[in-house]
């Protein structure tokens, strides 16, 4: 009899570890607020095999603020392309901080902060570049880039989300405010239009392909590079040119 309620025991408890290890996979599940979002489920075409998700990128510790370069590759388009071996931009740095567009605080997260190598080399000589030149101006707010791997980074990803930001060749500038606070324009009448110019002529020196400013800005240079575009009143666009072979 003792045999037999020790077994009985033993089964009760053994279920209520499934229970709890069920519970426990459900909640990790979630994650917490600076996870990546899941990507969603793949459709298969009947008679293909699912490709595996790649393993997760794991956030360093913060005491590991530089930067690791590497060589990358931009593939397909920025509407419609993908990133292989990015290059995150820390945090924070001497010439920039990283702004949330979703959260709107600071330091945008890490899994928006993925470039090209060229594209992040060019934004932080640009950058140096302009406040070397304005001794006493404000550090310059850096937006989203693009994901770890590139790829969609459209509205499940917050707010209106981007139709581009694929390939690691776009980052967004925010204009820095006259009143030298280090957060985002609210307002058009709030930006610095003398930096904001400086920083325009020197993205389109350093050879972007394209620079898209908000149209009520004002702002204006090289017609064939640089343009106006809605909801960028309070940053501009940055997009490098596309080389075939993807340096």
């Amino acid at each position: 009899m003792f045999r037999s309620v020790s077994r009985r025991i033993l089964v009760s408890l053994t279920a209520c570890a499934a229970l709890v290890g069920g519970g426990a996979a459900a909640f990790g599940a979630v994650g917490g607020d600076d996870t990546e979002p899941p990507p969603r489920a793949a459709t298969v075409a009947p008679g293909t095999t699912a490709e595996l998700p790649p393993p997760p990128i794991i956030e360093p510790p913060r005491r590991f603020v530089g930067v690791h370069w590497r060589r990358s590759r931009a593939l397909g388009l920025p509407y419609a392309g993908r990133l292989v071996h990015g290059v995150r931009l820390p945090p924070e740095g001497r010439d920039f901080f990283t702004w949330d567009p979703v959260r709107k605080r600071t330091p945008n997260r890490w899994w928006r902060r993925y470039g090209h190598d060229r594209l992040v080399r060019t934004l932080l000589r640009v950058l140096r570049e302009v406040r070397s030149e304005n001794l006493g101006a404000p550090r310059v707010g850096v937006g989203d880039i693009s994901r770890p791997r590139g790829g969609d980074f459209g509205p499940r990803f917050g707010s209106i989300g981007h139709a581009s930001h694929q390939n690691g060749l776009d980052v967004d500038v925010y204009y820095p405010r006259s009143d030298g606070r280090e957060r985002r324009a609210e307002a058009v009448s709030q930006i610095d239009f003398e930096l904001a110019r400086q920083l325009l002529h020197g993205f389109v020196r350093a050879g972007a392909r394209y620079v898209f400013v908000g149209p009520a800005t004002g702002l204006g240079g090289r017609r064939s590079v640089v343009e106006t575009l809605a909801h960028h009143d309070d940053h501009m666009h940055v997009r490098l040119r596309a080389r075939p072979d993807g340096r």
